[in-house]
């Protein structure tokens, strides 16, 4: 958990609370800190592209080591460390590499973390407590928020921001450096099945069932982005003055540790594409909030919403891999990731596009935020879908049900 919260609620998601103090100093613009957000969600993409292709890369140059999963999660946080602290520099040509850095570093630190505290759950029994990591982003989102909050309050730089961010990730990383002490997972070998946690089994598996699983996973990082990029900025310019509005973040983030905490209390015998149906159905609800009721109560509610969800959905595609795919679960889940991080490139640059060729910021960002839940949406039918084309039984039930003709 808190090694997801470095990793992913400061090395990624710090830069959305800051957002506000770069733009109030001068140093960015709106158009700008869209493609910085998209250099940071491409290096996750690449990040997750590089676990999805070890087992190949290992394979074909064997003179390299295999390292322990935990080794690169070492490796992956400091290096976390050292970007933010670096994002103090005021350098902005190399703004867009050190932002693309730390979205490699944070999707290796995310996947390797994910299989590393999964793999060793299952061996112990308690697979369903592989929710509580995923309330790591939603501790740090949370953390970074109130931070900038008071920055806000105090008229501090973003720059001295970024730094205090970066010795916080410092203390944490240390807080959890010797229960990363190694151990018998490396990085290339293949998962085992995940015991006790695939309550579900398939009547009959097709070759479109992770193909599917992936594109519509993808959809979720393209559906949530530009609320958890733009939220604070989206906020002041529908209410411009309030003294709330750098809480509308760390709201979002008490969600993602109260969504990813009350999804550990879920029972396996639940289908996972109907909860990953209305996970995406919660979070589209959460943008159209927003929208049609841009007040204190509408974005504060809207971002419960969208947050519940967020880390949820992790953990429901994590299993929904194991189960379809048990002896390579590692590549696939950094395959989902990767497919995710396109989502995430696509958002920003959407938003610089419509604001751009819109009349206002604001109509902007409605059409955006618009354009995103109607993509969870689609994400929400695809995955209703699959749980009807493809069922599945609990192990012991005696019959199957008869698989429905596809079209």
């Amino acid at each position: 958990m808190v090694s997801l919260a470095v990793a992913m609620g400061i090395g990624r998601f710090a830069f959305t609370p800051l957002l506000p103090l770069m733009l109030r100093d001068g140093v960015i613009d709106l158009p700008r800190a869209s493609w910085l957000a998209s250099a940071n969600y491409l290096g996750y993409f690449v990040g997750a592209l590089l676990c999805t292709l070890q087992p190949w890369i290992w394979a074909r140059f064997r003179f390299l080591p295999l390292l322990a999963f935990s080794s690169l999660v070492r490796a992956g946080l400091l290096t976390t460390c050292v970007l933010t602290l670096a994002m103090a520099w005021q350098f902005q040509p190399a703004w867009p590499w050190l932002r693309f850095a730390a979205g490699v570093t944070s999707a290796v630190v995310f996947v390797f973390t994910s299989g590393w505290c999964l793999s060793q759950l299952a061996r112990r029994g308690v697979p369903e407590m592989g929710g509580v990591i995923y309330m790591g982003p939603g501790a740090g989102i949370v953390v970074s928020g109130l931070f900038a909050s008071g920055m806000v309050a105090w008229h501090w730089t973003a720059a001295r921001g970024w730094l205090i961010f970066g010795v916080l990730a410092f203390v944490l990383t240390a807080v959890v450096w010797k229960v990363l002490s190694g151990g018998e997972d490396h990085l290339a070998a293949r998962g085992a099945p995940l015991t006790g946690a695939t309550l579900l089994a398939p009547v009959a598996q097709s070759r479109a069932e992770m193909p599917l699983l992936t594109f519509a996973y993808g959809l979720a990082g393209f559906g949530y982005i530009i609320t958890a990029t733009f939220l604070p900025v989206i906020a002041r310019a529908a209410l411009p003055g309030s003294g709330w509005l750098d809480l509308f973040w760390p709201i979002f983030g008490v969600g993602i540790m109260t969504g990813a905490l009350l999804a550990t209390r879920i029972p396996g015998s639940f289908d996972r594409r109907r909860l990953l149906a209305a996970c995406y159905f919660l979070q589209a609800l959460g943008i159209a909030t927003s929208l049609l009721n841009p007040s204190l109560a509408g974005f504060a509610v809207g971002s419960l919403l969208l947050g519940l969800p967020f880390t949820a959905i992790t953990f429901f595609a994590m299993q929904e891999v194991r189960r379809l795919r048990p002896s390579t679960a590692a590549s696939f889940i950094g395959l989902l990731t990767a497919t995710y991080g396109v989502g995430q490139i696509l958002g920003p640059p959407l938003v610089a596009l419509l604001l751009r060729h819109t009349r206002s910021a604001g109509q902007g960002f409605t059409l955006s935020l618009a354009i995103a839940a109607s993509s969870l949406l689609v994400g929400a039918a695809l995955y209703a879908w699959m749980a009807r084309a493809y069922p599945t039984v609990a192990p012991g039930t005696s019959g199957t049900r008869k698989r429905r003709r596809k079209t």
